[in-house]
């Protein structure tokens, strides 16, 4: 974040052009090494470690040092060690801006004491922000007094870093009553706390296509339904990790299906934090424990369409997917189908499965927990009642384990969280066959 407020300071005040900018920009991005790779180089992790930790950073929103500290795997020093190792952001920058402009060191010192001033950083903020802690400098950016609203914000940005892209940088929040958008999705998490957790953009020029497509691993060229289903997965993603943190305080909430909203109005009490993802803005709007609307009428999402009653058995065994997500539907079935199953069909919420269950038979069912018109726990019992022998695996987002430990009472064999591996997958599943 540092080098996207400092580069565009130095376009603002004319130092550097705007094409010398963006290929800075570009070039910093290649700079920094992963911390993993350098612990395998250094003899300190073997690659599996290095897996099993990333593994583990999917489901939780953790640092790569902090889980290899929690594991016994690195200590404390190490990580200090491999982080200094790893690059500083500043340096990166000060080294690129002096190779492809004219200026020198004491430049770029000179025009950062002025970046400073304006900007209105002590100098302790500017330490953190040389060295990118985010955590550290979103009090900057976002005043509030409502609880998680800047926890949640951290984590999606964390996120945003992890998934989507690392040139970014924030833009002071504001509280809202009103924001007219062109495109929305947004989760609630309700239970001993109600919050709400929203990407949105205002107008048609916005980073929702990018999320999307760095999300989903597509390239997306317009906002539509494919679009709105995978950033309501990175949403989705985000309300369980954080859903995991409040159970660990033994605060309970549970998970809500995601909704879409085009070009209508969000009304209640509000925060909106704007995100300049590759210089498009990208507004995250955060409700905890307020009233919030998303506007009047939601877009119809999850269809499926076109499935044959018709399939041929082949391979290894034949699978039922439910998944309101057909993002999520379409990796499962990619994954299973190079793993030598059968998909006989897909549904898009609990009611279908449990009518294509009847239908189909599965050798094994996959569900997921929050879903429209009849959610993943309900449909289980259907089908166990139905079939005391079914095989089901849960396959949702972490932080529903109360849920979970139900959907196992209920029958189910096993629970997967997202994201997930494609290993992960195949090896569960082989396992019940």
């Amino acid at each position: 974040m540092f080098c996207q407020l400092f580069g565009k300071y130095l376009v603002k005040k004319g130092i550097i052009n705007e094409e010398d900018y963006q290929l800075i920009i570009r070039e910093q991005m290649h700079v920094r090494v992963r911390l993993g790779t350098i612990a395998v180089v250094e003899g300190l992790l073997t690659e599996e470690q290095v897996e099993e930790i990333n593994r583990e950073q999917q489901q939780q929103d953790k640092r790569f040092g902090d889980i290899a500290v929690s594991k016994e795997l690195l200590t404390d020093d190490q990580v200090h060690d491999l982080l200094k190792k790893q690059g500083n952001v500043y340096m990166q920058f000060v080294q690129l801006l002096t190779d492809m402009t004219d200026m020198t060191t004491e430049d770029v010192e000179d025009y950062l004491e002025d970046f400073r001033k304006e900007s209105g950083f002590t100098e302790t903020e500017m330490a953190y922000l040389k060295s990118d802690d985010i955590d550290q400098l979103l009090p900057d950016f976002i005043i509030t007094s409502k609880a998680y609203v800047r926890d949640i914000a951290g984590m999606v940005i964390r996120n945003i870093t992890r998934f989507i892209t690392r040139d970014f940088y924030l833009e002071k929040s504001s509280r809202r009553k009103e924001y007219k958008y062109s495109h929305l999705a947004y989760q609630e998490l309700k239970g001993d706390h109600n919050i709400f957790i929203g990407l949105a953009q205002a107008d048609e020029n916005g980073a929702f296509l990018k999320v999307a497509s760095a999300f989903s691993g597509e390239p997306m060229d317009e906002v539509f339904e494919d679009a709105f289903d995978s950033v309501s997965e990175f949403i989705n993603v985000n309300g369980g990790l954080f859903s995991t943190a409040l159970s660990d305080q033994k605060i309970m909430v549970d998970m809500e299906p995601p909704l879409a909203f085009v070009d209508q109005t969000a009304t209640g009490d509000f925060y909106v934090i704007p995100i300049m993802v590759e210089d498009r803005e990208l507004d995250l709007l955060i409700a905890a424990d307020t009233e919030f609307k998303g506007g009047e009428k939601p877009i119809e999402m999850g269809a499926v369409k076109d499935v044959s009653d018709k399939y041929e058995s082949v391979g290894k065994g034949t699978i039922l997917i439910v998944d309101d997500s057909r993002m999520s539907r379409t990796m499962l079935r990619g994954i299973f189908e190079r793993g030598g199953y059968t998909v006989v069909m897909e549904a898009a919420n609990g009611e279908d499965g449990v009518e294509a269950y009847k239908k189909y038979r599965p050798d094994i069912v996959t569900l997921d927990i929050t879903m429209p018109k009849k959610d993943g726990i309900a449909a289980l019992k259907e089908i166990m009642e139905f079939d005391p022998d079914a095989l089901v695996v849960m396959i949702t987002a972490a932080g529903q384990q109360d849920r979970l430990i139900d959907a196992l009472k209920i029958g189910a064999k096993q629970f997967i969280s997202k994201p997930y591996s494609e290993e992960e997958i195949i090896f569960n599943i082989n396992s019940l066959l």
